[in-house]
């Protein structure tokens, strides 16, 4: 069963428990997307959760390594650190793992030669291309204004032959055109078909709004064309395996992972073996917390975080950061 983190778990060696810290950082989606957004780990829209900043700089000033990973792909890791440095985080681009840069870290893996079709946002073009990886145009692909869409879609629509992998991300600009590509290119086998994530929907302010994720439109091109993705983001270990590459001397049993979603921060640290620290300043709460508990689902009670905080700003104050 969790526990709070409380006075009593942190005097009993809470810090001297870990040598480094995951912590993910703000939901999968795009600048304007985060406005209606109700995830929050470290920072909610373009200002810091109260006390983040303070705990999280608190963490590095005695000595812990704190790595930021999230399925985020929106945005390329020299774009986070523009955040993080405007919000007064302290963060090293080489500390920033969003599924945007895995995308490239996997591609150069497999010594990946053709070029990739994008259905997804900008911040895994500018990987790629940091990376050397060819790529085609990221953004809109609207449907014409048309009647006969099908005659369009047979005899105009292009494909690339050259191209040789399908990345799927967030993308606010989802359109028919892009599907149809989608699909398309992976009627090869032989293409590469990776996910940044599959979150399956945004949690946001608004109650009457349901905004789909990344997942859904996995979903939607599984159903097409019967394939499976190479998943790169939470809860899959490709991120982890990314920072072990970098940081080849990290030992899990020394390590925690702080995320605001059971499903994909806490199911990624049991997974590999970190203790786990649930903030309730995001996506689960407590509910969902005791139904995994009680759960017969192997994989629901591999959810269950070992402490839980109602915020970051607990932390500091246990940390004495934080009156």
């Amino acid at each position: 069963m969790t526990k709070e983190l409380d006075a009593t778990v942190f005097r009993n060696g809470f810090l001297n428990s870990f040598d480094f810290v995951l912590t993910d950082c703000d939901g999968n989606c795009t600048a304007v997307l985060m406005m209606l957004m109700a995830f929050r780990v470290l920072w909610n829209r373009n200002e810091a959760i109260p006390g983040a900043k303070e705990t999280i700089n608190a963490l590095q000033d005695r000595g812990k390594t704190v790595i930021f990973v999230t399925n985020n792909s929106s945005k390329s890791r020299y774009e986070y650190h523009r955040k993080f440095e405007m919000l007064g985080f302290k963060a090293s681009v080489d500390r920033i793992f969003p599924t945007s840069y895995c995308v490239a870290v996997y591609l150069k893996s497999i010594h990946f030669k053709k070029k990739v079709y994008v259905l997804g946002s900008s911040g895994i073009g500018d990987e790629l291309y940091s990376a050397g990886i060819p790529f085609l145009p990221v953004g809109p692909d609207p449907m014409p204004e048309i009647e006969d869409w099908y005659n369009w879609v047979t005899n105009e629509l292009e494909l690339d032959s050259e191209v040789g992998a399908v990345v799927v991300g967030f993308d606010q600009h989802v359109s028919f055109p892009k599907l149809v590509k989608t699909v398309s290119y992976l009627k090869d086998p032989d293409c590469v078909y990776i996910a940044t994530n599959v979150d399956e929907q945004f949690q946001t302010d608004l109650k009457h709004l349901v905004i789909p994720g990344t997942g859904a439109v996995i979903r939607a091109v599984e159903t097409v064309c019967g394939r499976t993705p190479i998943l790169l983001g939470k809860p899959a270990k490709f991120l982890y395996d990314c920072i072990k590459h970098q940081y080849p001397d990290l030992d899990p049993s020394k390590g925690i992972m702080i995320g605001d979603r059971l499903s994909t921060d806490i199911l990624l640290g049991k997974s590999i073996g970190l203790r786990t620290l649930l903030v309730l300043t995001g996506v689960s709460d407590l509910d969902e917390v005791e139904r995994c508990s009680n759960s017969n689902s192997e994989n629901e009670q591999r959810m269950v975080p070992n402490y839980y905080l109602p915020s970051l700003a607990d932390l500091g104050q246990l940390m004495g950061v934080i009156q």
